[in-house]
Formats: C-alpha cells, structure tokens, sequence
C-alpha cells in the first residue's frame, strides 16, 4: 500500500479554519477547541500562507467565506466528522465490551480468585477478561483496559489506587511444625525455602531481624513469583516468604500458617491503575469500587 501524501499544512490550522467557518467566529470557535482566540487567528494566518489563498474576509464585524474558503470548508467538515466517527466506533466499543484486566499471577490466583464470588457477574452489565503476566503491560497503547501492578506507586500519567500495602513473613502448611518455639526452628533448619526472586532482600531483612535470632533453612529454591512459593508450601514441598495480605484467604482457609508473629514492610503494595481516559468509565468505576471494599480500603456496598 502506498503512503499517504504529507499535509503542506498544519492539521491544527485546518480544524481551527473549520470551526471559525462553521461557526463564523473566531471566538465560538476557540471556545469548541479549547484554546484562545488569538492561537486561532494565528492557526489562520499559518493556514493561509501555506496556501497562498485567502480564506476569510471581514464583513462589518463578522467573517465571510472567500471562494476558496467555501470550496475547501465542507470537505473539511466531512471529513473531520469521518474522523470523529471512527474514533468514536472505537471508544464505543472499549466502552460497551469486556474490561480487560491485566494482573499479576499471585494477585490473581491468591487473592482475586478466592474472592470473585462476591463479584456481581449477573448485574455488573459488562464481562471481565482477566489475564495473567508478569509483564507491565501497556495500558496507553490500548493492550488492556486497567490492570493491577505490584510497587510504590507512580506509573507516569496512569491513575494509581493503592488496594493494599505487603508485611511478608514466613508462611508453611498448617502440619508443617509444631507450635514449640524449639521444635518449629529445628523444623525450618531440614526444610527447603521457596523464595520469590525478588523477595531475597525481604527475607535478609526478615530474618535478621527476627526475635531469637535468624533461621536457616535446608536449602533455598529461588521462584519467579511468590504465587510459586504459596504453592510449594500449600502442597507442603516446604516454606515460603510472601505478603500476609497476598496470603490472606489461604491464612483464612488454613491452608497457610504463618511460622512467627514477626513481619517487615514489603517494600510496596499493589494497586489498580488505569488510564486517566478511562478512569471515569462505567465499568472501570464499579470495579474499582469493588476491588477497594474487598481490600478494605472503603465500606462495602
């Protein structure tokens, strides 16, 4: 397919010129662009050196179309409409559709999924399509509609809503020791610790700062994520180190226990984040308001 011919004019200077002739004023005109009105009469002046042609002329204290003027405004008009209208089937369609949600897999699996049946599937009035990555997708290149990121917060021009913020500590199944100081130490010292990569300065900062001293495990298999760990030590393979609030329904279930009364900060939190164009649509609104209640953060409704 061939390219398409470069503009010999500014695109501004052509809509700022369709919106004075469609409404005859450069002020009625500024005010639909949202800029001043000089930035329009100089969009003009651009306009009509660039082709060499006068466009406008004053009649008393209006603006009358030249030939040229009333031959090149219509085809503008139809034009930016086609415009209009392909941007908005598009819009449309991310507003009417599923919301794609992009979260991470230990969100999903260990703190989404337990709680999705309070989620009101049936009058919600939009599906959800969840996927999974460890990858910050891009939410402004359109690869998702809102997503939930792990850290402190501030992801460029994104609208951040910080669900809840990680103490992590040692976590193991309910039969995995007893509940003797002395014999559950002696427990961690033959077990394996599976240990999210990116949680190795958190369990130095665990251990060392741990009442009685540190533990030593057996050994230490390193995961890509803490979902991994959860599942090792669910499955009883041996322990793990993650957040409490990640951890909360498995600790709920008794499915989890966690070894010590001793937490440190996680270095961060998990939060919601969406792109200001979306912030105030329907769907994004009644989910955020549903992910907040379910973390605490607002009453329930």
């Amino acid at each position: 397919m061939s390219d398409l011919p470069r503009l010999s004019v500014p695109l501004a200077s052509l809509r700022a010129f369709e919106a004075v002739a469609r409404h005859g004023s450069v002020k009625r005109a500024a005010e639909e662009i949202g800029v001043t009105p000089s930035a329009v009469s100089h969009q003009l002046r651009l306009l009509e050196a660039g082709l060499g042609v006068d466009l406008l002329r004053r009649s008393g204290s209006g603006l009358v179309l030249t030939g040229a003027g009333a031959a090149l405004a219509p085809e503008l008009t139809a034009g930016f409409a086609r415009i209009l209208a392909a941007v908005g089937g598009v819009t449309a369609g991310r507003r009417t559709g599923p919301l794609r949600l992009s979260l991470l897999p230990t969100f999903a699996v260990h703190w989404l999924s337990p709680r999705l049946v309070s989620w009101p599937f049936a009058r919600a009035g939009f599906d959800l399509l969840i996927s999974t990555t460890q990858v910050a997708v891009d939410l402004g290149a359109g690869a998702a509609d809102v997503a939930v990121r792990h850290g402190a917060g501030g992801w460029g021009d994104l609208v951040a809503d910080l669900l809840f913020e990680e103490k992590v500590t040692l976590l193991a199944r309910p039969d995995f020791a007893p509940a003797d100081p002395a014999a559950r130490r002696a427990a961690i010292s033959r077990a394996t610790l599976f240990l999210s990569e990116h949680r190795r300065e958190n369990f130095a900062r665990w251990n060392a700062g741990l009442p009685g001293g540190p533990v030593q495990p057996a050994a230490t298999a390193l995961v890509d994520s803490a979902g991994l760990g959860l599942k090792a030590a669910i499955d009883g393979a041996g322990i793990t180190l993650a957040g409490r609030e990640i951890a909360s329904a498995d600790l709920a279930a008794g499915r989890l226990v966690a070894l010590f009364d001793h937490a440190v900060a996680g270095g961060g939190g998990y939060y919601l984040v969406a792109p200001p164009a979306l912030s105030a649509d329907r769907r994004v609104r009644a989910l955020r308001r549903w992910l907040l209640a379910e973390a605490g953060r607002i009453p329930a409704a």
